[in-house]
This record gives C-alpha cells, structure tokens and sequence, in this order.
C-alpha cells in the first residue's frame, strides 16, 4: 500500500506539481486548498506525511502545524513546510510549530522526492 501524502497549498498549479511529482514516486496523494480545509481531512484519516504552504488565506500553515500537532495521533506526523520564504525567523517559528522539515519554492522535484522519502520511509 502506497504511503498517503496530503498537500496543502492556495496555488492549483503548486497542489498539481506537488502532486504529480509525488505520484509518479509512487505516493498517494490527498490535496487541499487551504488550512481549514486540510485539518478537517487529517482529523478524518491518517496521512503519513503532510507537506503545506506556509502563506495562505484562512489558517495558515503555522497554525495548521499547530493544530495537527495538538491531537496526540499526529504528533509523529511528518510535516514539510514548502513555501517561498527563506527568512530564518520563519523557519525557526516553523520548527516551534512542529514542522519536521522546510522546503523552499521553487522546488526542484528530485529534492522533493527525496526529501519525503527521508522523513516518511
């Protein structure tokens, strides 16, 4: 059974990418638009990894990180912030939130892959 991969991304084209770079890896992949809408599928089923945006609208990807980490069944969830930002408050805020990893856009699909096999074996 394929590991189960949720992207979580207000940009179609980036959820798209992502998800096709994932799939052709062998992953499955659940995607969402936004945080809210990526919270209510995690508090539905178990995905072994979650890889989000950091800027969107509604919850953001710090407070989505947040709140997957605040049910007990998801505190060894692998998450990977990808996003455009590069500055190290940022990344540091995202290690305080419960992120395993920070990826920045754009991503190069290798490193991705490789990247996710890492954190979700």
């Amino acid at each position: 059974m394929p590991k189960s991969v949720l992207t979580v991304d207000d940009s179609k084209t980036i959820r798209d990418m992502v998800g096709f770079t994932l799939q052709k890896a062998g992953y499955a992949v659940t995607e969402a638009a936004d945080g809210l809408a990526a919270l209510a599928l995690v508090n539905q089923r178990k995905f072994d990894c979650v890889i989000t945006d950091l800027n969107m609208p509604g919850m953001d990807g710090l407070a989505l990180t947040k709140a997957i980490r605040a049910n007990a069944g998801n505190r060894a969830t692998p998450i990977l912030l990808l996003t455009t930002e590069a500055d190290p408050a940022k990344k540091a805020a995202g290690r305080e939130a419960g992120a395993t990893g920070w990826l920045v856009k754009p991503f190069n699909p290798e490193k991705l892959v490789e990247t996710v096999k890492k954190v979700c074996p």
